[in-house]
């Protein structure tokens, strides 16, 4: 059945219309380079280090400041995680993430803490660290 103009024209000038109104909805699309990506991802793991050390400070969640700080540093790590996910391979951006978090937790646990500092501890938390760039590198290599 043929399409008169002025229908054409209807779903085109619709098509348009629906567009605009999901844009000014807010259903935006980032992109990132892989790059952008990366530095995401690094930023992601800096802010688990934040909540995973808050939930310490935060005392099972019985003081107000600390465990305010753990919701929000937790929120805002894993929206960036799901930001640099759009460019990085999901199994490497999430190794990578916690990877970040359980070593820079680790360290400051030692620095801030008190925590044991033993040649094992260190040694393991250097693997961790070679895992994740290992993880990085083999993905660039890809």
């Amino acid at each position: 059945m043929p399409v008169s103009a002025r229908e054409s024209g209807m779903r085109t000038m619709a098509g348009v219309a629906r567009a605009a109104r999901n844009r000014s909805m807010g259903e935006r699309t980032m992109s990132l380079s892989v790059g952008q990506a990366w530095a995401v991802l690094l930023v992601a793991g800096l802010f688990e280090i934040v909540w995973a050390l808050g939930l310490k400070y935060s005392d099972g969640f019985s003081k107000l400041g600390p465990s305010v700080v753990v919701v929000v540093a937790a929120a805002v790590s894993f929206w960036l995680l799901a930001l640099a996910m759009r460019s990085l391979p999901v199994g490497t951006a999430y190794a990578v993430w916690t990877g970040i978090g359980a070593a820079g937790t680790a360290l400051l646990g030692i620095a801030l803490l008190g925590e044991s500092a033993s040649l094992v501890r260190l040694g393991c938390i250097a693997l961790i660290v070679l895992g994740v760039l290992g993880l990085k590198f083999a993905g660039d290599a890809s």
